[in-house]
């Protein structure tokens, strides 16, 4: 397991200096420093500041390579973190694409599987859409990363602090593999935005869980509203067991120069005689304060933004939680409201001040539960 880590982080810097040892008369350097401050009901004050140096450059007529580290420090728990974060190499030419390295990539509703990914990628544009087809490993990404908890093992390893002193095996996400075959048509129907996906993730630790995923998405623009829809099957194999999930989200929103509105819901399906929790391979969390996994819940959420200025926005985003287990069916968790006030007095100076709080007493699962609440500032600067 060491040999094959090293190997492979080995090969991964190589390609990444030989890009760049090429490319030095095509080159842009930047650093962005991202620093966060928060106080909350179990932790008075933590701060957390990550600087992100990146180098990026042309790679002859057709390719271009990207190259960022992120050295992140926390003061609760005190911790170091040094990872290397998006590093790809890309090429297009005549309709046809291909990435290698250290890449983003999204499922069409943003929360299955979705962050940084180790593998390759080719494009291909055609008249009647863009294909994608990809395939990805997650055991070299630095665990909070990948934010990958479908097990309770891989939660509790999540969830620990790095021992430098057993580095190897209290750094790295959990190993599994993850392919994708992707399709988006942006003018279906003239207007419409269409997104649909088949993903499978392959467990290759000694627990086997194993999960394919069915997505699909529509964007429907209309005037100055937008309306979206979006659902997923899942297939589950665990414990020598198979079993059936699904998620569906719906969503609709209106915005002018100064106003945007979104009223949205997602159900995510819970345990029952029939049906298995829905688990997505990363977990992206819901809400602001709360902040759920979407498996076994739902939620209907409002988002408001206002443009108050040039240079200065407000935001106001209540959200509303609903248990969708068997065992709890009908039992709501409660809700929540977090606003936020955005000041951009510079193109690269950004400040946000956010608070809100989670009412357990609005539900009737823990009503009798403390209220959570969290206020922080964060300040991103991207000095070059």
């Amino acid at each position: 397991m060491r040999n094959e880590k090293k190997t492979l982080l080995i090969l991964l810097f190589t390609v990444c200096y030989l890009l760049i040892a090429n490319s030095l008369f095509a080159v842009d350097v930047g650093l962005v420093l991202d620093q966060k401050a928060e106080s909350s009901d179990d932790t008075p004050f933590t701060y957390t500041g990550i600087a992100i140096p990146r180098i990026t450059g042309l790679v002859g007529d057709n390719g271009d390579f990207y190259v960022s580290a992120g050295f992140t420090y926390q003061n609760e728990p005190s911790e170091f973190v040094p990872e290397l974060l998006r590093t790809d190499f890309n090429w297009y030419s005549g309709g046809v694409g291909f990435t290698v390295g250290r890449m983003a990539y999204d499922d069409p509703l943003g929360y299955i599987a979705s962050g940084l990914f180790d593998g390759a990628r080719v494009t291909f544009d055609t008249d009647v859409g863009s294909f994608n087809v990809g395939a990805w490993y997650t055991g070299l990404l630095y665990k909070k990363r990948a934010n990958i908890e479908m097990t309770e093992n891989e939660y509790i390893a999540n969830n620990t602090e790095i021992d430098y002193g057993d580095f190897m095996n209290s750094y790295f996400a959990p190993r599994r593999m993850l392919a994708a075959v992707d399709w988006e048509h942006d003018g279906l129907w003239e207007k419409a935005i269409a997104r649909l996906s088949l993903l499978g993730q392959f467990d290759l630790t000694e627990e086997k869980v194993n999960s394919q995923y069915l997505v699909g998405k529509i964007i429907l623009p209309y005037g100055a509203f937008s309306f979206n829809l979006g659902g997923c099957f899942e297939l589950i194999e665990a414990n020598d067991k198979t079993g059936s999930a699904f998620a569906v989200e719906v969503s609709a929103a209106w915005r002018n120069p100064v106003h945007y509105v979104s009223l949205g819901a997602k159900y995510a399906s819970g345990e029952s005689d029939t049906l298995s929790a829905f688990l997505p391979l990363t977990t992206n969390t819901q809400g602001h304060i709360l902040e759920p996994k979407l498996s076994g819940m739902a939620m209907i959420s409002l988002d408001y933004t206002a443009r108050l200025h040039e240079t200065f926005s407000a935001g106001l985003y209540p959200s509303y939680y609903i248990l969708t287990d068997s065992d709890n069916d009908g039992k709501t968790l409660g809700g929540e409201i977090y606003a936020a006030l955005y000041w951009s007095p510079m193109p690269d100076v950004g400040i946000i001040l956010g608070g809100g709080a989670f009412l357990p007493s609005l539900g009737n699962a823990a009503p009798d539960e403390n209220v959570k609440w969290r206020v922080e500032v964060n300040v991103v600067l991207a000095l070059f």
